[in-house]
């Protein structure tokens, strides 16, 4: 496929359909050529579901902590269901954790979750990557 080449591991990318709509999500692992059961390219992402909400100076150390929280999902998605961005963003998912294998275990799938949540929510905090954290306006 032509789309092929923009979608590399890292890359930030919006999901165009389905329940997750108009969600930013990063590439975990990309399959350019499809696979034996996906014969269409598609990759891994690991997504926002709820992104951060506002935090003003005001608020106290709880109500900021709960505003950053991230909900996130994991997901196997079709290009054609992908708008590669320009950006990336260099999150260091742990691979044993977050894998296409996990997503067929619900169990394995939660805790693949909770690794994006929490190493999302650290980028978070750390302030960068501002851009991935926002909701996009449409």
């Amino acid at each position: 496929g032509k789309m092929g080449k923009f979608m590399k591991s890292g890359k930030v990318v919006l999901v165009l359909g389905g329940k997750y709509a108009g969600r930013k999500a990063i590439i975990v692992k990309n399959y350019d050529d499809g696979t034996q059961d996906r014969q269409y390219g598609h990759a891994v992402v690991a997504g926002i579901d709820k992104y951060p909400l506002k935090v003003t100076t005001g608020m106290g150390k709880k109500r900021v902590a709960k505003r950053s929280k991230v909900k996130t999902f994991v997901k196997i998605i079709n290009y054609n269901h992908l708008m590669p961005t320009r950006y990336s963003v260099d999150v260091p998912l742990n691979r044993s954790i977050v894998n296409k294998d996990v997503l067929k275990d619900s169990s394995k799938r939660k805790r693949a979750r909770a690794e994006v949540k929490a190493k999302l929510e650290e980028r978070y905090k750390s302030g960068k990557n501002k851009w991935f954290f926002q909701k996009l306006r449409f």
